[in-house]
């Protein structure tokens, strides 16, 4: 993405520099305005003006629906007109809102706490124009940007100054809305592609507890051999504690030069007692292969002896390719004589969220609704299908677990509110957060929460999770540890205690006539 300024050049002068910024009052009834202490008060073009206040008649701002919201997710920045806003007076000499005030913060010498400061009044911006609580946790956004810019302007090196940026994310009480670095965000979008070299592990920050906690590993990888397991709690790497390190900054810490190696000690156990021990491990980085879909046929004998055939999937991401790579798995599956479908997204951490939706419409029919989004001033949107056609009728289990997230607890709650699975396994992360990404000007991003979603079914998930129909016991919950390889491991699967609960679902369904 290019910046939205691409010109723009911080304001100096001989004694203290100024950065110049007008505070604009967003349209939705909120009528206060924003001073400064600091003596002089200027403009773009730089005309030095201690009383200088601007009023325009504001365009008429089109509320995004829930349409707009995935759709700025795939293009990997901020869909909304109105996210720019908060830059526009910086930029244009043509603001968007009904009236804004023009204050100045200092400047730093240091060119690179400069060029942060600038990436600040960028990610202030968007926060105030789409977070999705439009209260910013019942506090004064305004001043959190004047008190951040002023806290930045002693710092003689850009960490410290990216330091402020995420303190003030953090007032906002949402721990996904974030910053990362440019190089950070590289990675992101190399996972998000498909490949990295690293050691396997998905971890997330746990909402009430602040802890880095490994949402699961991918087969076969270095974490997996090394017996990580998910629900482990990442402490140090290298010998660094990660106390208030967000995801991400954890992930690039793990990531490396394949032939290279990490340490990592982990918590394990939820008390003090003999449940609860400390394990440190050294792991090899690796080619770690993100491959969407694994998948087998397994045989199955149905309670009046006839053989079937049941096919197995597993989504491991939700990765660019992955509706792509389903939608061909399913017609091979069908022209293999499947007669039934297992959906496995345990331990699934979830990814871009069209891809979860792109991935519903391939079991369902019609107009069907397959998630609802909840913008920040309260208005539920629904996102529908158009006139959908499914690859296969035939009956479906899809198997969660608390490793299943976000937009794996969309495409679940999509296939289980329209009646077209049987949810198997155990209750989910709970994740039922929207967000968006906008590559800012230095490369780095902003990760915001722009909107919740609920269910077809109008249940809540953020932080409650999904219940599912029938539950595994612990002992069930021991997904495969092998990697499928076309009709290989059928006999691991034949192991898993869910996958014994699933096929028993599916008897159920076809007994009760469910279409195939």
């Amino acid at each position: 993405m290019e910046p939205l300024c691409p010109n723009f050049d911080l304001l100096k002068s001989s004694s203290v520099p100024l950065f110049s910024h007008r505070l604009s009052s967003i349209n939705r009834g909120i009528s206060k305005r924003s001073s400064s202490s600091f003596p002089c008060v200027s403009s773009y073009n730089r005309n030095c003006n201690p009383q200088a206040s601007v009023k325009t008649e504001a365009p008429t701002q089109q509320q995004p629906t829930g349409h707009d919201l995935i759709k700025s997710l795939t293009k990997g920045f901020v869909g909304f007109a109105a996210a720019a806003t908060a830059l526009a007076s910086v930029c244009s000499d043509s603001p968007a809102f009904a009236e804004s005030l023009t204050v100045a913060f200092p400047v730093s010498r240091a060119q690179e706490v400069n060029t942060v400061q600038r990436t600040l009044v960028e990610a202030w911006g968007l926060i105030r124009e789409t977070f999705v609580d439009p209260t910013f946790n019942h506090q004064d956004w305004d001043l959190k940007l004047q008190q951040t810019m002023v806290e930045m302007f002693p710092l003689k090196s850009a960490d410290a100054a990216y330091g402020k940026i995420r303190g003030m994310l953090s007032t906002l009480g949402d721990p996904f809305t974030r910053i990362i670095s440019p190089k950070e965000y590289q990675s992101f979008r190399i996972g998000s592609d498909g490949n990295l070299q690293g050691v396997g592990l998905f971890i997330t920050v746990e909402p009430k507890t602040g802890h880095l906690v490994v949402l699961s590993c991918v087969e076969g990888s270095p974490a997996a051999r090394a017996g990580i397991h998910d629900g482990d709690e990442l402490i140090e790497i290298n010998g660094q504690r990660l106390d208030g390190v967000d995801s991400e900054a954890a992930a690039q810490r793990l990531r490396g030069k394949a032939g290279t190696s990490v340490t990592v000690k982990l918590h394990r156990g939820n008390g003090s007692g003999s449940g609860s021990s400390i394990k440190e491990v050294k792991l090899p980085r690796e080619l770690i292969r993100l491959s969407p879909i694994s998948s087998t046929v397994i045989p199955h004998r149905t309670p009046d002896g006839r053989l079937t055939k049941t096919g197995y999937v597993k989504l491991s991401t939700f990765s660019q390719t992955a509706a792509t790579e389903m939608k061909n798995t399913i017609h091979e599956m069908e022209n293999l004589g499947v007669q039934s479908y297992i959906l496995d997204l345990r331990n699934n951490p979830g990814g871009l969220v069209k891809v979860g939706l792109d991935v519903a419409k391939i079991w369902l029919d019609g107009n069907e609704t397959l998630v609802n989004t909840v913008d920040r001033d309260g208005h539920m949107s629904p996102i529908n299908m158009a006139n959908g056609h499914a690859l296969t009728h035939d009956p479906l289990v899809v198997l969660v677990n608390e490793g299943s997230a976000s937009a794996s607890e969309i495409l679940a709650g999509a296939l289980h509110d329209n009646g077209r699975a049987i949810l198997v396994g155990h209750k989910t992360f709970g994740k039922g957060k929207i967000q968006s990404i906008t590559e800012l000007h230095d490369g780095s991003a902003l990760f915001v929460t722009v909107a919740k979603y609920l269910s077809p079914a109008l249940h809540d998930i953020d932080q409650v999770g999904i219940t599912p129909d029938v539950q595994c016991t612990t002992e069930m919950l021991n997904s495969p540890k092998e990697t499928l390889k076309g009709k290989s491991s059928v006999s691991s699967l034949e192991a898993d205690s869910c996958i014994m609960v699933a096929e028993h679902e599916l008897d159920i369904q076809e007994s009760k006539g469910t279409a195939s």
